[in-house]
């Protein structure tokens, strides 16, 4: 039976009407994750896109209090760990180290170092990435059964207002559909336009300490650049940095939609196989995210492309040009929610989509073992009956897998849409 980790009713609720806490440091969702990953595993790996805060979050640990912290963005660091990694492995007897993509060297030193210890002593190396390891081959085998995985996703909404935590969403898979309702907080006091969210995004310097778009555009200017000229020229994989900024951009434009690399290609002039490659970058840099689909065909034939969504709203608007967010960008709003929710359960549920050769679609579906939750989502404020057409034909086409769905809009209003879905405003859930 999959575990899903539920917070106490009572303490979330009393949490909720608590301040948010100082800038200084926000709690983070994958605190726990990283918790159990320390007295499980030998070498412990938090990976994220650059900024989302593993540096912070992991000094902020009591169990890593005092470690040495070294980071292979240091030259002179990472000079040693090319020349002779072994030295940099014995410095303590634990470490943390960051930044790790950037020499695979040092990695088989802590490999050694792992298979030499016949204790295999819980959580002594801390690795950081800012690169996903399980998609560079050659990485993952080297830390192949001696490390446990921890992803660190931009802020949840909730983490950015202060209460560490993500949605609603193990809440609502433990409960019948008639009890949905009334799980939800009547009045949580954490009411939010969509638009105003998606500006601010995850990212934690733009989305809590700077004060306006103009200063964030400015940040998020350096921070691609910074991307652009040192993540990946570390991966040595891109040639034309020109080329890969004209696809990033395709992207962000694409939020929400089927991803057809043909198609992607010839509109900004980059033959298949590049966008292949470079998509794949995005992805490994936790920038871009393919959304596979839910599999199970019953009845009707299903599209099994992937969708295609970016790691941070606003900086997906920033590379995209938009003024104005869309309605694609709350659902990528909620989908990042999704993913910060799914990736610390004990036993990681699927976040996937849905959707027929004829059109019929639902924006998200949640797997697990004994029950699937679908969820649409609309960002108008008012949504009637038809806005349920996918929910209901996916309703009718896995009566076993569940008997009820939920459908996220951009109102206040929480009530029965029809007998079988609940239409809830966004914020209630994420």
């Amino acid at each position: 039976m999959i575990h899903l980790e539920i917070p106490d009713k009572h303490d979330y609720h009393a949490s909720m009407m608590k301040s948010p806490v100082p800038a200084s440091f926000l709690p983070r969702v994958a605190t726990a994750a990283i918790e159990r990953a320390l007295r499980t595993a030998p070498i412990v790996v938090l990976l994220g896109a650059r900024q989302t805060g593993k540096t912070t979050l992991l000094r902020s640990l009591p169990q890593l209090a005092g470690r040495p912290y070294l980071t292979l963005d240091d030259f002179d660091l990472r000079t040693q760990a090319d020349a002779d990694p072994e030295s940099v492995v014995r410095r303590a007897p634990t470490l943390v180290l960051d930044e790790v993509q950037r020499s695979r060297d040092l990695l088989i030193a802590v490999k050694r170092a792992v298979d030499d210890d016949p204790s295999r002593t819980p959580g002594r190396f801390v690795l950081t990435g800012s690169a996903n390891l399980l998609m560079l081959e050659r990485v993952s085998e080297t830390l192949a059964g001696r490390a446990v995985y921890v992803t660190l996703w931009p802020f949840t909404r909730r983490e950015r207002l202060g209460f560490g935590r993500a949605g609603m969403w193990s809440e609502l898979l433990a409960a019948p559909f008639g009890r949905w309702r009334d799980l939800l907080p009547a009045d949580s006091g954490l009411e939010e336009d969509w638009r105003a969210a998606v500006r601010l995004g995850g990212l934690p310097v733009p989305a809590h300490d700077l004060p306006d778009d103009e200063a964030r555009s400015l940040w998020f200017s350096g921070y691609v650049q910074t991307y652009l000229e040192r993540d990946l020229q570390a991966l040595r994989a891109v040639e034309n940095l020109a080329d890969f900024r004209r696809l990033m951009r395709a992207a962000c434009l694409r939020i929400g939609g089927l991803l057809n690399q043909t198609e992607t290609g010839r509109d900004v002039g980059i033959a298949q196989p590049q966008v292949h490659r470079f998509m794949n970058l995005m992805e490994a840099s936790y920038q871009a995210i393919r959304l596979p689909a839910f599999a199970i065909n019953r009845t009707r034939r299903l599209i099994k492309a992937p969708k295609l969504y970016w790691s941070d709203t606003a900086l997906a608007l920033f590379l995209a040009g938009e003024a104005e967010p869309r309605g694609a960008h709350l659902e990528n709003l909620v989908l990042m929610d999704l993913l910060a929710w799914r990736d610390v359960q004990p036993r990681r549920p699927e976040v996937l989509y849905w959707r027929t050769a004829t059109g019929t679609e639902v924006d998200f579906v949640i797997e697990t073992p004994q029950r699937v939750l679908p969820i649409e989502v609309k960002a108008a404020v008012r949504v009637g009956p038809s806005d349920a057409k996918g929910l209901e034909a996916f309703l009718d086409e896995y009566p076993d897998l569940t008997n009820g769905a939920l459908l996220l809009h951009g109102g206040a209003e929480t009530f029965p849409l029809t007998r079988r879905v609940l239409a809830v405003p966004w914020w209630r859930v994420c």
